[in-house]
């Protein structure tokens, strides 16, 4: 609920919270804060929780079917460790406020989004790998600089999960080096789930900057630290390196270094299949949030237990104290 406060009081808070800002201080939950800048982060830290948790069935998908004990190992590891991160991040949304029911609600009847690169299905063992590789790289490159965002609770969430995203990045790049020294079929599959998940990788920075409503403030407010656009050719940039060195091609004739801007140009993304796959019109949006409405509803016992033996736990330690 939203407080009226004076105007004078209201200035001063609204000065505190600039103040805070532009000293490149964190803003805690217990600070006052402008309602769209509380409005803002609980959007931005939800869509990042449900992101990490329907980011889990993608590569869920392959471990009963990965090739080794080891391999069945590793990405049951990174699984567990997505679904850790959606907790941190569900937490950090609470301290705003939200509740986490409400936001679970929000995702499995599409009313809250999460990132459109979960909704592409993963067809071969070598998505697994290039998952790894160029989705995590993705998430690395636009995640790492939230480690400064100004929201602390996101702020230190983010620490931890960028370290682990950083493994997964070399757990991917490690299998596709051992694919890639395989057979002709082994390196074939590699190259064909590259060019399937190349241009969605690049869309996950989201769209360019003349079209995105939030970056703009996103920044004033030091939520942000660098645009879309910034972002999609840093990942550009770190990831043509890698390719040679695995020896696939990525897809994009028009990819070539620009000795001039030192940097490298690459090819029109085409945002029309971005603004389908957001809208619902990916090849898995339905499959994902089924999926995900399935386990709530299979899981709402566990919910009810865990309910009831708290409050018999609380009303069993309020007992002990009236008698002590």
């Amino acid at each position: 609920m939203t407080t009226t406060l004076p105007a004078p009081q209201a200035d001063d808070l609204q000065h505190d919270f600039d103040a805070t800002i532009s000293d490149d201080r964190r803003i805690e939950p217990r600070d006052w804060m402008p309602d769209a800048y509380r409005k803002t982060m609980i959007r931005q830290i939800a869509q990042h929780a449900h992101s990490e948790i329907i980011g889990m069935q993608p590569e869920g998908n392959w471990i009963t079917r990965a090739p080794s004990l080891r391999r069945k190992a590793v990405l049951l590891a990174k699984v567990q460790d997505e679904a850790g991160h959606g907790m941190y991040l569900y937490s950090a949304a609470e301290t705003l406020g939200a509740d986490r029911a409400d936001m679970t609600g929000k995702l499995i009847t599409g009313r809250q989004k999460y990132s459109s690169i979960f909704n592409y299905p993963t067809l071969t063992y070598a998505d697994v790998g290039v998952i790894g590789w160029l989705v995590d790289g993705a998430a690395i490159c636009n995640q790492v600089p939230l480690c400064r965002a100004s929201y602390g609770p996101y702020a230190r969430a983010m620490v931890r999960i960028c370290k682990e995203e950083s493994f997964h990045q070399r757990q991917g790049y490690e299998l596709l080096l051992t694919m890639m020294r395989g057979s002709d079929k082994q390196r074939a599959m590699v190259q064909e789930a590259t060019n399937r998940f190349w241009w969605p990788s690049l869309m996950m920075f989201g769209p360019p900057d003349h079209r995105s409503p939030n970056t703009e403030q996103s920044m004033q407010w030091g939520i942000k630290r660098h645009t879309n656009d910034e972002l999609r050719q840093r990942f550009v940039d770190m990831t043509v390196p890698q390719a040679a060195k695995l020896g696939v091609t990525l897809p994009d004739p028009d990819l070539r270094w620009n000795e001039e801007r030192g940097r490298h140009d690459f090819g029109e993304i085409d945002w029309s299949e971005f603004d389908a796959v957001l809208k619902g019109d990916g090849p898995c949006n339905t499959q994902r949030v089924q999926h995900r409405r399935a386990a709530h509803e299979d899981g709402e016992w566990v919910r009810d237990a865990a309910t009831a033996y708290a409050a018999k736990t609380a009303a069993r330690r309020a007992e002990k104290k009236v008698a002590s």
